[in-house]
């Protein structure tokens, strides 16, 4: 018997926990996120809903926001009215199986003949084939990965759920949770319908509520949502589209261990949605430092360590022409940051309590226009693990960071970036007398842009090697 147990767990998992592994982490063979500037996907499972599907889409015709249904077969076949509604309003159908049921549990070829039912069904009524499927909570089978089979239907998944299938969550919290993950290029997964196993019937009416408070935020943020044929399109056309696999595949797992950084230790993000700087007070613990205002931070003091958002600065990376259009990037986004930065440390009473502003980066002269000091790293275990690591980062989000490892090896050297809060504070809070300054700043960039290739390259020289910064 229990030979019998461990070879179903076997083939269990052959069958379809490791293709779920590998879909989920590494995106093989599904659509799981876009790449875009100012659009996001809404995708909807298990409808139509006879009560709930209606007051969805006179919701989403209120926002002009498109959206994608991956509905259930029989549901469809019951509710033939919606699907054709659905199709007139210029939204996307996809195949949910024809009754919700893990593939996990069934048979390849009962697979098949679910996905097929289901699109002669959404055919029926509109007139349309569906090349898109989402398998039921996303759980792919071995066969769906098989090239011949999925050729014809793109699987896509999603990159963000709320649990908006339980009615306990609430509107509040799930506002909470859908507007920490309102940025370009997301497929947010919710559900129109609370009728399968699991869901409450109810739940729908929660996620409305949350849903037209989402729709408003991403009106004022200026953001869109798009069909995922659409999102798809945009990044089949996107620079990261030209990264091979294996390339992409590091950078996965790299954005894992990132988030779970973050997790561990509990970083405080800046503007949860549209993250760029993350930080969190902690003791500082290497040489005693005098600063040339007089402040001396020894080991054991209060300082607030700053961090890059590394999947912003991935995006940057790729989709910069050059060095220079990086630089200018970063330029203004850290414009915009410092500010909110400010306001955060002035409602955080433990960063009020730290003495200066902290990071470790491979900065040569960028970060001082923003009134960073720049003090060596002594050589230890954690100077050479920081160079290692900014190192790695450089060849991942540099536009020519690989060339430029080759180049300039000797002379990327990790380096502390020091600022006293109080003198941050004074440059960029509200009530500081950064305003004179920021806006000086702001327009120099903006001359600078217009000058010459030539002139800009000077820009390229002092600010290229910031790009892994902090």
């Amino acid at each position: 018997m229990q030979t019998l147990l461990l070879w179903l767990f076997y083939i269990s998992s052959f069958y379809a926990f490791i293709p779920g592994l590998i879909t989920r982490i590494f995106g093989f063979r599904v659509f799981r996120r876009g790449s875009t500037e100012h659009e996001y996907a809404l995708t909807f499972d298990d409808g139509p809903d006879p009560q709930y599907t209606p007051q969805l889409l006179d919701l989403l015709k209120k926002y002009d926001a498109k959206a994608t249904f991956f509905v259930v077969g029989s549901h469809a076949e019951q509710h033939p009215e919606l699907v054709k509604r659905m199709y007139d309003e210029g939204h996307l159908i996809g195949i949910h199986n024809y009754v919700h049921k893990s593939n996990w549990l069934m048979r390849p070829a009962t697979v098949t003949k679910q996905i097929m039912k289901t699109d002669k069904i959404i055919h029926s009524i509109t007139g349309e084939r569906s090349l898109y499927y989402r398998p039921p909570w996303g759980i792919v089978n071995l066969f769906d990965l098989n090239k011949k089979r999925s050729g014809k239907f793109k699987i896509v998944l999603w990159s963000a759920m709320f649990g908006d299938w339980r009615e306990r969550i609430g509107a509040d919290r799930l506002t909470e949770r859908m507007l920490q993950k309102l940025h370009p290029g997301e497929v947010l997964l919710l559900h129109d319908c609370g009728t399968t196993a699991g869901a409450n019937p109810d739940a729908p009416r929660q996620m409305l509520i949350a849903l037209e408070r989402v729709l408003e935020e991403a009106k004022r943020q200026g953001l869109k949502s798009i069909r995922v044929d659409d999102m798809i399109k945009a990044k089949e056309n996107s620079p990261e589209k030209k990264l091979s696999f294996s390339k992409l595949a590091i950078v996965r797992l790299w954005l894992l261990w990132e988030a779970a950084f973050h997790k561990m230790f509990r970083l405080k993000t800046v503007n949860p949605y549209d993250p760029m700087l993350h930080y969190r007070v902690r003791k500082y613990s290497g040489q005693k430092i005098e600063l040339e205002d007089g402040t001396v931070l020894d080991k054991g003091d209060q300082v607030v360590e700053l961090h890059f958002d590394n999947e912003k600065l991935f995006r940057f990376g790729v989709r910069s022409r050059s060095a220079v259009h990086l630089a200018i990037h970063l330029i203004r986004t850290m414009e915009k940051e410092f500010p909110a930065l400010a306001q955060c440390i002035l409602e955080d009473p433990k960063a009020m309590d730290a003495k200066t502003l902290y990071g470790v980066t491979m900065v040569n002269r960028g970060p001082e226009q923003f009134g960073f000091r720049i003090v060596d790293l002594k050589d230890g275990l954690f100077s050479r693990s920081s160079r290692l690591y900014l190192k790695f980062l450089l060849s991942v989000i540099h536009p020519s960071g690989q060339s430029r490892l080759k180049e300039q090896s000797q002379q990327l050297v990790p380096k502390m970036l020091l600022m006293p809060i109080g003198e941050f504070l004074e440059r960029y809070a509200e009530s500081g007398s950064h305003r004179h300054h920021h806006e000086s700043r702001r327009r120099r960039n903006e001359q600078t842009e217009q000058n010459e290739p030539n002139d800009l390259n000077l820009t390229a020289q002092e600010l290229e090697s910031s790009t892994p910064a902090i």
